[in-house]
């Protein structure tokens, strides 16, 4: 019987995850003709078109959708087999770390994170891309080998780890008059807020606290991000929510000061997750490790517990 050739489930695998022959050959270093050739090998060995047109797109036919995640789990465990034993080199390490994360967390880690790099991986990249909860298959495409962020429902594949619980504080500039007294519940209802939403929504945990107690805060302003809401506090009476990881940064670099928000708020909790084809990949659980521990590290020594 003649073995069968291996490689053409590694270049089945990626056409179907880019369900184009131009796509898969960019990322296996193939010209689209060779790509093209291997496509019809692949045919050949399944007795099956596993890709065909329809219009300008390429859509894989019932059996290319049954063997999608056996091929994919063949693949990661082939990998893994010739990883076993390899050695990471960190100090020739060539290699782009493609990491998802909103402004709150890139804003309290990207120093950290970059300094190690500098330090034990000098030849590799870090590459932070926005955060969007709109593209969900960018974990298992392989788009990017990072997620970081508050936890949510994956698809039961996805690898998730716990890295710390994030608590919100409130935030407001230097010689605001929420300082003059006592922050009760309802004089901190009574200034004006601003809403952080990616959605533009202006209520939130907060607002259902208040509203238990027969208060509602004014929000005449809702910005998309973090570090956008920040500066609108300088110069006025606006006061907002904080994640309270971020605080070092912040007031380091602003006349800004904390403050404990007077209302019960559950901590969010941060995680990172990762498909399971980086799982035995060596400099990916590096990756992860330093990730990991760089938040420990962080949450330890935190010296803004009173505000929670």
């Amino acid at each position: 019987m003649k073995h069968p050739d291996l490689n053409l489930l590694i270049a089945l695998n990626i056409l179907l995850e880019e369900g184009s022959v131009a796509k898969a050959a960019e990322r296996m270093h193939l010209s689209a003709p060779a790509m093209s050739r291997t496509l019809t090998r692949i045919r050949l060995a399944f007795h099956d078109p596993i890709l065909v047109r329809a219009g300008r797109k390429l859509v894989p036919t019932p059996k290319a959708l049954e063997l999608k995640e056996q091929i994919k789990q063949a693949v990661i465990q082939s990998v893994g087999l010739f990883q076993a034993n390899h050695v990471l080199d960190l100090k020739t390490l060539k290699r782009n770390f493609t990491l998802r994360a909103n402004e709150v967390f890139i804003g309290a880690f990207e120093q950290a994170i970059l300094e190690k790099f500098r330090e034990l991986a000098p030849q590799s990249q870090l590459r932070f891309v926005p955060e969007n909860d709109i593209d969900d298959d960018a974990l298992r495409e392989g788009r990017i080998e990072l997620f970081i962020g508050a936890l949510q429902n994956f698809e039961p594949v996805i690898k998730v780890q716990r890295l710390f619980d994030s608590y919100q504080v409130g935030l407001a500039r230097e010689g605001h008059p929420i300082f003059n007294q006592p922050i009760t519940v309802e004089n901190y209802a009574s200034y004006e807020h601003i809403s952080i939403s990616r959605r533009a929504r202006d209520r939130g945990p907060i607002d259902v606290e208040l509203a238990e107690l027969g208060l509602e805060r004014k929000i005449p302003l809702v910005k998309h991000n973090f570090l956008a809401g920040v500066f609108s506090l300088l110069n006025s009476d606006l006061i907002m929510g904080c994640p309270e990881h971020l605080l070092p940064v912040v007031l380091q670099e602003l006349p800004l000061k904390a403050f404990s928000i007077p209302v019960p708020l559950k901590p969010v909790t941060i995680i990172q997750a990762w498909h399971p084809q980086f799982d035995n990949d060596l400099a990916h659980k590096w990756f992860r490790r330093l990730i990991k521990d760089l938040c420990m590290e962080k949450e330890k020594n935190s010296s803004y517990r009173d505000y929670h």
